[in-house]
């Protein structure tokens, strides 16, 4: 081999190297995550509305001050409130419980930029989060041992909701009412771990359990979300309604 093909070898030679430094350099900077997004749920504050219902924000927590008194029409308010209404549902094995609305005093505090928990927990009886009018939510059993709805629907009213023994009022399933209002694509309320939830439908389509995970929500985005957030969905007829095998988020306090 003379002196140039040398040359010319040793020329490809750093030609080939500087190529592939280059190309990892790229690839590198193609795999760093660049997502900078950090939920930030603030701007749909101003959608609660409830009687009783009182909002805060304290450094990067919320907290709902709530009441928990239903804005709507019930069997379940006493005889002599402005909104009793005895059932006008389609359930024809309706079965009024023992029990009346009354007034709370519930607080649930919760992050202002939820995320993923790396840890899931599990929902346990009793409030799990708020809705835009104050009522809160509850998950798919029944009290006092994780039973099924199976019959405590049954006593679910107009709207389907209704008190447990010390009046405490809430959704288990739907809030007829506020899809009603507001939409069956709506933004209905905040889990306790700060992720929204939504109505049974989204981009036209009905959501089944089978579009979700098993925290019975998913990420996309929505009206209030355009860039996406992660979002639990109500499911029509289909257990777990509201929420699946726990909190995608780390849920804040709870009391009552």
């Amino acid at each position: 081999m003379n002196k140039y093909s040398i040359l010319k070898a040793v020329a490809i030679s750093l030609l080939m190297v500087f190529g592939m430094i280059s190309c990892s350099s790229s690839s590198d900077e193609e795999t760093i995550d660049t997502s900078t997004t950090q939920y930030d749920i603030t701007s749909i504050l101003s959608k609660f509305n409830g009687t009783g219902l009182i909002v805060s924000t304290n450094g990067n927590t919320v907290t709902f001050t709530t009441q928990n008194l239903p804005n709507h029409k019930s069997p379940y308010w006493p005889t002599n409130n402005s909104l009793y209404e005895a059932y006008t549902g389609s359930n024809g094995s309706f079965n009024l419980n023992p029990n009346t609305i009354s007034s709370q005093n519930i607080s649930i505090t919760m992050p202002l930029n939820p995320s993923e928990a790396s840890n899931k927990q599990a929902t346990s009886l009793g409030p799990i989060g708020v809705s835009v009018n104050g009522v809160v939510f509850y998950n798919q059993y029944a009290g006092p041992n994780n039973q099924a709805l199976t019959n405590e629907i049954n006593s679910f009213d107009q709207f389907l909701g209704h008190p447990q023994n010390s009046g405490q009022y809430h959704y288990h399933v739907e809030p007829t009412y506020l899809t009603s209002q507001f939409g069956n694509d709506a933004f209905l309320g905040l889990l306790a771990d700060g992720f929204p939830v939504y109505g049974p439908v989204e981009n036209g389509k009905t959501i089944t359990n089978s579009d979700l995970d098993a925290y019975h929500g998913h990420t996309s985005a929505t009206a209030d979300f355009p860039n996406g957030i992660y979002h639990y969905h109500i499911t029509l007829n289909e257990d777990p309604y509201i929420n699946g095998n726990g909190f995608y988020g780390t849920p804040g306090n709870i009391t009552q």
